[in-house]
């Protein structure tokens, strides 16, 4: 691997946002690693071929749902050097009836797309904090933001990792250390075709014909999605480039990309607010992070 540039970390670099970010900011002359599962095996050939795309790409083995497989992925990553990028982008979504999904499943979505970005927010913050330096950018939602019907499983993950970022970035802050998340609309990806039904079918079937409604509404998002008006997933690729070169201190705390659905607008509302209690619990001499 090429040694110039920073050390970004992407998870969930096998597709989509992810994979395109690796190359974008390999391009730029950073050092990325990208993060997937099965990388020797399912996904092999897309290992080769990110790998293939620039000497300064290389792909880590690792399943953000396991504590070992992060803490052996990190373990090679950091053996080279300290992370001055982490974008949290590995998530999975499930849009159905959301009183049919079981706790299993539940708890699946929760276990990748908030307990595995913590996981791997825990891996780089020590080194982070002895380089005094460092952004996280933590892949959220709207669906972080506002609870969409049928949403609802994928909707309390999101809402879950917005929570735990706004909280961190106040606390390493003073560490010179960003916190930032992006909150993507719906974009072309294959997070509606690795979606799973509900696993309680008798419940599903007690909504009657409510429950043919999700359904409906994702094939009507599919072909949007599949039409020359979806939005470009560039976006959000953009996004994490804007956020990676802004000034530390200076990043805002969330940025909506693509369809808002007002969570914009609830933001600028909102984020003022949220800042003032540092200064009401008085840790604004303490704690940093607060919006410019």
């Amino acid at each position: 691997m090429a040694k110039t540039g920073r050390t970004i970390v992407i998870t969930g670099a096998s597709s989509g946002f992810g994979a395109a970010a690796v190359r974008a900011f390999a391009d730029r002359g950073d050092r990325v690693w990208g993060t997937m599962r099965d990388a020797g095996g399912r996904n092999a050939g897309k290992r080769a071929e990110l790998e293939a795309y620039s000497p300064n790409i290389a792909i880590a083995e690792m399943d953000v749902t396991s504590d070992t497989s992060v803490a052996e992925g990190f373990a090679l990553i950091l053996a080279e050097g300290t992370v001055d990028i982490l974008i949290n982008n590995a998530g999975i979504m499930y849009i159905g009836m959301t009183d049919a999904y079981s706790v299993t499943q539940a708890t699946e979505q929760m276990d990748t797309n908030y307990f595995g970005a913590i996981r791997a927010m825990q891996a780089v913050l020590p080194s982070m904090r002895a380089a005094g330096s460092g952004l996280i950018i933590n892949t959220s939602s709207l669906a972080g933001r506002v609870s969409v019907p049928f949403f609802g499983t994928y909707c309390a993950t999101k809402h879950a990792l917005e929570a735990y970022s706004q909280s961190l970035r106040y606390e390493v802050s003073p560490f010179g250390i960003d916190i930032a998340l992006v909150e993507p609309g719906p974009f072309p990806s294959n997070l509606l075709a690795a979606g799973k039904p509900p696993a309680r079918g008798e419940v599903l079937a007690s909504y009657g014909d409510l429950g043919k409604v999700p359904d409906a509404m994702v094939a009507g998002f599919s072909q949007m999605l599949a039409s020359d008006e979806a939005p470009d997933p560039q976006l959000v690729v953009d996004a994490y480039l804007s956020l990676a070169d802004a000034a530390p201190g200076k990043r805002p705390t969330r940025t909506v990309v693509g369809i808002t659905w007002g969570v914009d607008e609830m933001n600028a509302f909102t984020q003022p607010r949220q800042d003032a209690l540092l200064k009401e619990m008085q840790l604004d001499g303490v704690l940093g992070g607060a919006d410019a």
